[in-house]
């Protein structure tokens, strides 16, 4: 059975975000199954006003210089070409109100108001992580923005930022009355929409959004509950696919902008033709209003026609991928890394961070697992040492996780600054495992079973059970198809008289805090553990009231060390991930998840993508 990492298909239930990216029921799933017998520190501060400016001359194509640019390694851009970058999901929909359950690419021609710092040298902060600090966050559609008082965030749109020119938008300006309709839209705040988007309904950081209001023709002003201003560009820096601005127009006029013969938007891309289950084609927007901050007069996008090709199936993309048909991938495992090296060493690679760590979740709320015991034993009867050293061959780091990802610098809590009593919790002991067991009243072990995606994989599974066998714990597994494991998850699940049945990434993810902090919060929509523990419901209400960011930082620092001394879910590990691209993708160097999201979904393409080009002289030379 072919390997897969479990973890992506858990990470797009929460992003499309992503993420990662959050994401919600699909509708039409129908549940069946079987059983299987076989980074540098940094310093945060409150943000402050920040502003890039847009060169206006001709696009020219600037020459690399001595400056002294870290990018200058990365060579000198080039106009023209073909990008084609492989996704794993069909498109089933393009409008953002509906992005957090469907994978899609509207990030191509649609825009946001934040997005990364182009410029960042990646050894400051990885653009590789979902989450990206307020001190990292530049202005997008956006051009300023201020906090007139706590709870307000007053943002100055770009002026000269066109529509595309098509109908029935026909390249009017981009104002701030489209912002408003967009998120009144998305929130039911207004603009004759009193409810929200079903999955934006669930999510706690966005009902904190009181109004959204325009103040003039290019400024926009955000009222929230919460005095917390981190929290307040977080959720609006976040990566969810909802971020990106649809035409008020094509609503009006469509009902929705579901429809792939209506995408109209700001992006540096204009959809030309979509073959659902094939690929979806975009061409170069000649109006386009953005430029290369690095090379500030190149008018951007570089390439000229961008090429989304849907392929499930990780074995065709990787031919794809040999024969040069697709010119970049990620989330692929060392497995396939290893593969690519042997048969096709000329293809480059880089090792992306991982955005969650794999999990069995059991449900904390029935027995046995309701009893701390049974949950810390399961911890201490897997070997984490030897799994990362053998199943992984030593490419990931033997830690077990907590609730952020201890690569988020000053967010996370890494392994090493763990108390010896808990490091000893999770230190594998077969021996403490059978003695908690017995105290919590199964001195002979117990049976129970777990539901997991059929993509996943089972051979880790396989390693798992065997381990959890060897202290009493007999555990069947059952799979299901990636649709319907979502749907058990998330609501039969939650029905099931036995124990918990999935394996997810309830732990060491790297989106944004306070997104974090509400994982196992009471009655939220991703609670799989079905955990109501209010110790933890008062970290988030905590961190809302933090007014430094100091200060919020050890809420959450306080919530993962709970979470860890809870076991509320059983870590695994952080699997290694990969990126492959052909040596003519030019201008990368790690965004992964900025590009492809962690499942494949892509995001801001519309920035990423743009800045990328093709070196289409070397292409030629190799045959390609």
């Amino acid at each position: 059975m072919k390997r897969k990492n479990i973890w992506i298909v858990s990470t797009c239930l929460l992003l499309a975000s992503m993420l990662l990216a959050s994401c919600s029921t699909p509708t039409s799933a129908t549940t069946t199954s079987q059983t299987v017998t076989s980074t540098t520190a940094v310093t945060s501060t409150l943000p402050k006003t920040t502003s890039t400016t847009a060169a206006t001359t001709n696009p020219t194509t600037t020459s690399v210089t001595s400056s002294g640019n870290w990018w200058d390694k990365l060579g000198k851009p080039q106009y023209g070409g073909t990008m084609s970058l492989r996704i794993n999901k069909d498109v089933v929909n393009f409008d953002p109100y509906n992005a957090q359950t469907l994978t899609s690419v509207e990030t191509a021609w649609l825009e946001r108001l934040f997005t990364d710092d182009w410029t960042m040298d990646p050894s400051v902060w990885s653009y590789q992580l979902l989450f990206r600090p307020t001190e990292y966050t530049k202005g997008f559609l956006a051009q300023t923005w201020e906090f007139s008082d706590p709870n307000t965030l007053v943002v100055h749109l770009r002026k000269g930022i066109h529509w595309q020119n098509i109908a029935p938008v026909q390249g009017r300006e981009f104002i701030a009355d489209d912002v408003v309709f967009h998120y009144n839209r998305l929130l039911g705040l207004g603009s004759g929409y009193t409810k929200p988007a079903p999955y934006y309904a669930t999510v706690v950081a966005w009902q904190s959004l009181k109004s959204v209001t325009t103040t003039d023709k290019y400024t926009v002003a955000f009222n929230w509950n919460v005095p917390n201003p981190e929290f307040i560009l977080e959720t609006l820096r976040g990566p969810s696919t909802g971020q990106d601005i649809e035409a008020p127009e094509v609503v009006k006029q469509y009902g929705d902008a579901s429809d792939w013969h209506h995408a109209v938007g700001t992006g540096s891309f204009i959809l030309q033709d979509f073959v659902s289950s094939g690929s979806a084609t975009l061409v170069k927007n000649p109006n386009y209003w953005g430029y290369d901050e690095r090379y500030p007069k190149n008018q951007l996008p570089y390439i000229d026609t961008l090429k989304v090709i849907i392929i499930p199936d990780d074995a065709t993309a990787l031919a794809g991928l040999r024969s040069g048909k697709i010119d970049f991938m990620d989330q692929m495992s060392f497995q396939q890394s290893n593969s690519i090296q042997k048969t096709n060493p000329e293809i480059l690679q880089l090792p992306i961070l991982p955005q969650q760590a794999l999990t069995i979740d059991p449900r904390n709320d029935v027995a046995p697992f309701k009893d701390i015991r049974v949950r810390q034993a399961m911890q201490m009867a897997i070997d984490l040492p030897t799994i990362a050293k053998t199943y992984y061959a030593g490419t990931v780091s033997s830690a077990p996780s907590t609730l952020t990802s201890a690569y988020m610098t000053g967010w996370g809590f890494p392994f090493t600054q763990w108390p010896q009593d808990l490091k000893d919790q999770y230190t594998y002991n077969p021996t403490q495992a059978k003695k908690l067991l017995a105290e919590a009243g199964y001195p002979t072990g117990f049976k129970t079973d777990i539901v997991a995606d059929i993509a996943g994989d089972m051979d880790l599974l396989q390693v798992v059970k065997a381990y959890f066998l060897a202290v009493g714990v007999d555990m069947e597994i059952r799979t299901m198809d990636s649709a319907s494991w979502v749907t058990f998850v998330q609501t039969g699940h939650k029905n099931d008289a036995l124990a918990q049945r999935g394996v997810s990434g309830q732990l060491g993810n790297t989106y944004e805090p306070p997104r974090q902090l509400n994982r196992f919060q009471t009655g939220y929509s991703v609670n799989w553990c079905m955990i109501s523990d209010p110790v933890y419901d008062a970290f988030y209400p905590k961190a809302m009231a933090s007014t430094s960011v100091d200060a919020m930082k050890q809420v959450v620092k306080d919530a993962n060390e709970y979470v860890a001394r809870q076991h509320f879910s059983i870590s695994l590990l952080l699997p290694s991930l990969f990126a492959f691209y052909q040596p003519w993708f030019k201008g990368y160097y790690g965004q992964s998840a900025a590009i492809s999201g962690t499942a494949g979904s892509p995001q801001l393409i519309s920035f990423y993508a743009s800045r990328f080009w093709i070196d289409s002289t070397l292409k030629k030379s190799m045959g390609k």
